[in-house]
């Protein structure tokens, strides 16, 4: 009878001893790949956000706040730079962001168009019926293609100007619907369209073109911020944001990516937070497959003194026990693996809100790997103890 075929037969007839090592090791992977599996549906939905959502890249007024004192009395703090940017500066801006997008692909300009979307912005506060609101003057173009998850539920949108968008909120505040009228400073403005609420600022904001808020209060060439969105994802967002603030004054170019890895970090401490729990379990498991082997040991001690009278080597012991290691982590890993996916899909969305959990197949060899080593790990000194078992010793336990 051929060593597998020892092991196979021991498996059958000590199966739920066999399992209830398994499940040690079960326990240990499937928390491993819940953690995972969640962390990785967790940056995904972060990531996919923000390349879905808005601007790669935002550029604001560079102000700079300087400390007053006398003597060691603070006066308070002085912002001291311009607080709007030259419009000319947009052109700049599209022609730094399509050269490092063709620099990073390195592709050739053939004429075919700016790569990127660069969506000005001008910002200012206007009483309306009454009431202080924000208004943003924007290309109406550029800004959708920035903006594409905008829908406007009633009316339609920026079409010319004197228009007005009023996002949802404001809408329902200042009681406006499609073909309403008011005023910003001595300009009659029209509501063409009603926004579906976002849940962003925009809610909050009034949208009339650019060219009709700068004329509106005399702000002819100015702007408040610049948004740009490189519509791809190899796109260098960060190499973009530092030559527009080596190559054009008075600005700072932010990449929104750097505000999503302060989200991130967060999320990683909580990942390496719940992946040491998951360490503690494959410890706790290592200690089970341990427990559960010596007593296998101790009740064949009569079959290892048997193998050891016919011949067999120590080795060949050790060999058994390992292969009994294996077919232990394969089930823990197997059913590990299908508790971890179970165990994201029902945890998942309480720690990421609206996250979408999927199964993640490449995890698979992970749960596997880490359940074999798990168990062969465990499996060492019990097999060690059974070698050292005497002939003459398991023979009195006949």
């Amino acid at each position: 009878m051929k060593l597998y075929q020892i092991v196979l037969k021991d498996i059958i007839r000590r199966k739920r001893r066999v399992l209830y090592a398994a499940l040690g090791v079960l326990i240990g992977t499937m928390t491993v790949v819940g953690v995972l599996t969640i962390a990785f549906a967790g940056e995904n939905r972060i990531y996919g956000q923000l390349e879905k959502y808005g601007a790669n890249l935002t550029i604001i007024p560079a102000i700079n706040n300087i400390d007053t004192k006398i003597g060691n009395l603070s006066l308070g703090k002085l912002s001291v730079g311009e607080n709007l940017i030259p419009q000319s500066v947009v052109s700049r801006v599209q022609e730094i962001a399509d050269g490092e997008i063709r620099a990073a692909l390195k592709a050739v300009d053939d004429g075919g168009g700016n790569i990127a979307t660069v969506a000005p912005r001008l910002y200012m506060n206007e009483t309306v019926r009454g009431i202080p609101i924000i208004i943003a003057g924007i290309d109406p173009q550029p800004e959708i293609a920035v903006k594409n998850w905008w829908v406007v539920k009633e009316g339609k949108y920026l079409a010319v100007e004197n228009e007005a968008l009023v996002g949802g909120t404001t809408a329902e505040l200042l009681k406006l619907k499609p073909g309403d009228e008011f005023t910003l400073g001595e300009t009659k403005v029209m509501v063409s369209g009603i926004l579906e609420e976002t849940g962003s600022s925009e809610d909050y904001q009034v949208m009339v073109s650019l060219a009709t808020l700068q004329k509106a209060f005399n702000k002819e060439g100015l702007i408040s911020t610049i948004d740009v969105r490189a519509l791809c994802n190899a796109c260098p967002v960060d190499i973009i944001a530092r030559a527009i603030n080596q190559s054009i004054p008075g600005v700072k170019a932010v990449a929104v990516k750097q505000i999503a890895n302060t989200e991130m970090g967060l999320v990683h401490k909580v990942n390496r937070l719940m992946l040491s729990l998951a360490g503690i379990t494959l410890v706790i498991g290592i200690f089970g497959v341990i427990n559960t082997m010596m007593t296998s040991v101790h009740e064949r001690t009569r079959d290892i003194g048997i193998m050891r009278a016919v011949g067999a080597s120590r080795r060949q012991i050790i060999t058994v026990f390992m292969y009994e290691a294996l077919v232990i982590g394969v089930i823990g890993g197997i059913l590990g693996y299908l508790g971890g996916t179970l165990l994201a899909y029902a945890i998942g969305p309480v720690i990421f809100e609206d996250v979408a959990v999927s199964y993640l197949p490449e995890f698979i060899p992970v749960s596997l790997g880490l359940a074999i080593a798990v168990a062969a790990i465990a499996t060492v000194y019990p097999a060690i103890r059974a070698t050292r078992i005497k002939i003459a010793e398991a023979f009195r336990a006949l």
